[in-house]
Parts: C-alpha cells; structure tokens; sequence
C-alpha cells in the first residue's frame, strides 16, 4: 500500500486527545501495511472547537490546526452517532451528549433514558466517520467517509470498545462493538471504511 499512496511521509499525528481512537487507528494503518508512525496531538496544542455544521468541516478543522501548527501530516476524524427515533441525535454533539463533563458511561446512560420505551425497530442508528488528511506540503486537506448501520440495544453489552460502543448491535455480527476484538471491529467499523476510501483516494493514476 504505501508504493501505491502520493502521501509519502513516515508519521502522521492524529488530532485527537482520545486514547481509545488512537489506538484504533494504529491498529487500523498496521493492517493496511503501512509503516507510518501514528502520534496523537502533543500534550500542549490544544484542539480547536468544533464548529463546524458537519463531520467533514470539523474533522478538516482539526487537522488544519493540528498540521498548520506542526508543519506535519495531520489526520483528524469527526464522528458521530445518528438514531432514527431521534431524528439523527446526538450527531454531531455525540462526544458532548449530556454536556463536556460526562463520562462515556454517563453518556450511555443518557442515552438508553431518551430511547426508554422505544421499539426496537425505531432503535436503528448509524455510526457515521469522516476522515481529514491535512497536507502540508501542498496545503490542501483529503477527505473521506464511512458508515456502518445497527441499533441501539436496551442496556449495555460488552467491555470492548469505547463510546457508544456497548450499546451499538451491528445485526450483521449478531453482537455489539463493544463484544468484537478488535481485530474484528477494524474490518467493519465507520472508521475502517472511512480509511479504506481515503486510502483508496491517495492512489495513483492506473494503480
């Protein structure tokens, strides 16, 4: 894969302060084969608020000012999870869900409260991840997006994962994320696909 990308750069720094997506995303570069260090936001560079109206401006947001800041290759994600009896809630507000202050759990919580007596088939969610690959050689910014489908189950299952994790059943593996390894989570989750197509994007003429 890395013969194949116009991207040639031996590190990359995520613009992100989550220790859960940094791990995933190593994790996921590992399995397309390429040998690029991932480095998440040094502790000093604080992110910029996410103002953006949607995941493709916020996750362009970040990488800019990570990558403008370090003059380096910067990746960020905005992802978000978006439920059908909801109307797409929390979206763009899932990491905020309920306010900066709560935990993951505590966002669970809120959520399994606001779908409380729901039937199951308005329970459908998606997860939904767009990808920025600042540039800085060129100045210019790629982006990507990737999707995978479920329902949001009654209570929370598994210990894997982070987020929404455990309570995200994916019909297709007759489990939630939070139950997969995550060797498994990397063929099938938003942030995989989203990488795939990004990759995909950064490969030459004819190749």
């Amino acid at each position: 894969m890395t013969s194949s990308c116009k991207v040639q750069t031996s590190q990359i720094v995520l613009a992100t302060k989550n220790l859960g997506k940094l791990a995933e995303f190593t994790a996921l570069f590992r399995d397309h084969g390429l040998d690029i260090k991932i480095e998440g936001t040094p502790r000093g560079l604080e992110l910029p608020n996410e103002t953006g109206m949607s995941y493709r401006e916020n996750a362009s947001l970040k990488a800019e000012w990570v990558g403008q800041r370090l003059q380096a290759t910067s990746l960020a994600d905005d992802s978000g999870l978006e439920v059908q009896a909801l109307s797409g809630a929390p979206g763009l507000h899932s990491a905020r869900f309920g306010g900066p202050k709560l935990s993951d759990p505590e966002r669970v919580q809120l959520l399994l409260e606001a779908l409380r007596g729901v039937h199951a088939e308005r329970r459908r969610a998606r997860f939904v991840c767009c990808l920025a690959l600042f540039l800085p050689s060129t100045g210019s910014t790629i982006t990507s997006e990737g999707f995978i489908e479920g329902r949001i189950l009654e209570e929370s299952r598994g210990q894997g994962g982070f987020g929404y994790d455990p309570v995200f059943f994916v019909p297709l593996l007759g489990k939630t994320l939070a139950e997969i390894c995550p060797e498994e989570k990397n063929k099938f989750s938003h942030r995989a696909k989203a990488l795939e197509r990004l990759l995909a994007g950064l490969k030459g003429p004819g190749e």
